[in-house]
């Protein structure tokens, strides 16, 4: 039986997460490093991945930034091809680019409709493309953890397209865990609940946060290294080998009050 340290253990993994230069996911490939996983910040600015690096780097493992839109495939296909050349592979995808807006239905432009769903949902379609076709032929043990929402659980007022990208990101990740389950990978949904990350921040307005607050049976915002623990799991093959289709969710409690 393996010791419980070996049980979370990503020594010897290669993780890719993108949306690492953004608070939430920045925190989970932290804690990637600290469970020794070499880590991949993928995002657009360089300049937000410095801090992520360094505290890979502090956590005694090793990582690096590359530069890509999740909303091209021909981005992730290069990004796919410099892990496999630096890192000599890769087991742990984790799809965490996001973009919201409170937008009124009526006056949401189809622009912001496009924006919302190319980064959200085609990001994520796209990445489990290009990673999961290498996946499938190397035969080798993955976990793919694409980042949800409570809004992909219960529709949340004034954020119409991005309930709708979340919604959909929820589905796919349990028809990839039925596709792909007989080839070792495990395909897994993080949901978190309330956390007042850099996406979220300008929707929540003193009357909303009254709202989320009443409505948490914990009675806060979430932090985001509370997401941690959730994300190795999922990503450890021997923490969670049996567990594939899952929404995992981190809320404080939201999901489970009604009045």
């Amino acid at each position: 039986m393996s010791s419980i340290f070996e049980l979370f253990s990503l020594q010897g993994k290669t993780a890719v997460v993108i949306g690492g230069t953004g608070e939430l996911c920045g925190a989970i490939a932290s804690g990637f490093a600290n469970a020794g996983a070499e880590v991949v910040l993928v995002g657009r600015d360089p300049a937000k991945a410095e801090k992520g690096l360094e505290a890979i780097h502090a956590a005694g493992s090793q990582g690096y930034f590359v530069s890509a839109d999740a909303s091209r495939k021909a981005d992730l296909q290069l990004l796919l091809d410099q892990v496999l050349e630096r890192s000599g592979g890769c087991q742990i995808l984790v799809n965490g680019a996001g973009v919201n807006s409170a937008t009124p239905f009526l006056d949401i432009s189809e622009d912001e409709y496009d924006r919302i769903m190319n980064i959200n949902t085609k990001g994520v379609f796209l990445a489990c493309q290009v990673f999961g076709k290498y996946f499938v032929e190397s035969k080798v043990p993955a976990s793919i953890i694409n980042l949800g929402s409570m809004s992909g659980l219960l529709p949340l007022s004034r954020v119409f397209t991005y309930s709708m990208s979340k919604g959909a990101v929820h589905n796919l990740s349990k028809n990839l865990a039925r596709e792909w389950a007989p080839f070792g990978i495990r395909v897994n949904t993080l949901v978190p609940g309330f956390f007042p990350a850099e996406q979220n921040r300008k929707v929540l307005t003193p009357e909303r946060v009254e709202k989320i607050m009443g409505h948490t049976p914990i009675g806060r915002f979430g932090l985001s290294n509370e997401l941690i623990g959730a994300a190795l799991m999922l990503a450890s093959n021997g923490a969670s080998s049996f567990i594939t289709g899952h929404e995992m969710v981190v809320d404080g409690g939201y999901s489970s009050m009604t009045i």
